[in-house]
């Protein structure tokens, strides 16, 4: 009678934990959400306008996109918030943006001021952001200024209420010269040699592809291997948000508080990210049975059954300014990127993610790809960390190593 009591009981609860996994999961899917997406397009700097003397201008299209069948939402406010990253004091640099409306069936106002506007179903409107940068007499803009982060603050208003959207746009305001093979710096390892390589701060402006070929289409050569960090990758992906457009749920704002201080999950708005991408069931599920499996001495099971984003996210300050005030996730589909990479290049490509501590994990890498090389290769974290600018860091064999 004992046992089929119990028995009972464990059924209940079963049952209790799978009615309460089903309707936390629906709360999230059925939530009210707002379909617009904001993306940058064709973005130049211009430093030779002939009403700017001395100045520097950075002008681009940003398309906001309805892809939902009936639902029209409502785009009332838009506007910039421009924040310069540079060399030196940039005191003296005076910062003035402008928003044109470049709507399919409205004049823009020559005021400058942007009406409400109606983005209907399956369809789109842009707008043209305009950043002039100028200096005191005798300012070397050019050799001050590094970066423009620029954030699109706009106001999303429908059905699901009215929210607020902030959207950051990395525009490089300077490049470095991309390495030579006889310049190249090569620096001699455990059976290989190692380059890492410079390059702008990237972001979602950039193409991957491109990117790797301008910086190593000189120094690649077969039996080579391309790696690429994880988080300058998600960047370029655009996988990043600010966390103030998180909502973090009852269930996010309990549970993050059981992580490690040091964890990107150990904040409301960084565990909300998690629950964003694989759902609530799946974050509690994960928990609960790596709670149960730690009291038996078997740890890590939350990461294995949360996902590989559980690992990869990185919370505010987990990277380079600016992007040190954004949520960062883990890139999407790093297995298809090292294919699609290797057979643009010629060369094998790994997405890695490498710290001080001498931790190299491969998350992706193409077909025939060394992992025990890259392994001994990355663990002296030749990248260095991400303030360095080196998110590429080519790998070569001993046996062809002769840079």
């Amino acid at each position: 009678m004992l046992l089929v009591a119990l028995l009972k009981a464990l059924l209940v609860a079963a049952l209790l934990l799978g009615l309460t996994l089903l309707w936390l999961e629906l709360r999230h899917r059925l939530r009210p959400a707002s379909p617009l997406r904001l993306r940058p397009e064709s973005f130049s700097v211009d430093a030779s306008a002939a009403d700017l003397p001395g100045g520097v201008r950075v002008r681009g299209i940003v398309t906001i996109h309805n892809p939902h069948p009936r639902m029209e939402v409502f785009v009332p406010q838009l506007e910039l918030k421009p924040t310069l990253l540079g060399r030196g004091d940039l005191a003296d640099v005076q910062v003035r943006s402008s928003v044109e409306a470049l709507h399919p069936d409205e004049e823009a106002r020559p005021d400058g001021y942007w009406a409400a506007y109606i983005v209907k179903g399956r369809k789109a409107t842009q707008a043209r952001l305009t950043v002039d940068l100028t200096g005191a007499s005798g300012t070397d803009l050019a050799a001050l200024l590094d970066t423009l982060w620029l954030e699109v603050l706009w106001v999303n208003y429908g059905p699901f209420g009215r929210l607020w959207r902030r959207d950051g746009i990395l525009v490089p305001l300077r490049r470095p010269q991309r390495l030579e093979p006889a310049t190249a710096a090569w620096r001699h390892g455990e059976g290989c040699a190692v380059l890492p390589v410079r390059t702008h701060l990237l972001g979602t402006l950039d193409d991957p592809e491109s990117v790797l070929r301008h910086y190593t289409g000189s120094l690649v050569q077969p039996g080579d291997v391309l790696t690429i960090g994880e988080t300058p990758l998600a960047v370029m992906q655009g996988r990043y948000h600010h966390p103030e457009t998180v909502t973090p749920s009852g269930l996010a704002r309990l549970l993050c508080r059981v992580f490690h201080p040091t964890s990107s999950l150990a904040t409301a708005c960084g565990l909300q990210s998690l629950i964003d991408v694989v759902g609530p069931a799946r974050v509690l599920g994960a928990w609960l049975v790596g709670t149960a499996m730690k009291l038996v001495g078997s740890k890590g099971w939350f990461y294995r059954l949360a996902g590989e984003q559980a690992r990869l996210i990185d919370d505010v300050t987990g990277t380079t300014p600016p992007y040190d005030q954004t949520i960062v996730l883990g890139p999407h589909d790093p297995a298809g990127f090292c294919a699609r990479m290797a057979a643009a290049l010629g060369v094998a490509v790994a997405v890695v993610d490498v710290n001080d501590l001498g931790r190299v994990k491969v998350l992706a890498a193409s077909q025939g790809c060394d992992e025990a090389l890259l392994q001994r290769a990355l663990r002296p974290n030749p990248a260095g960390n991400a303030n360095e600018r080196t998110p590429l860091v080519l790998v070569r064999p001993a046996a062809t190593s002769r840079p």
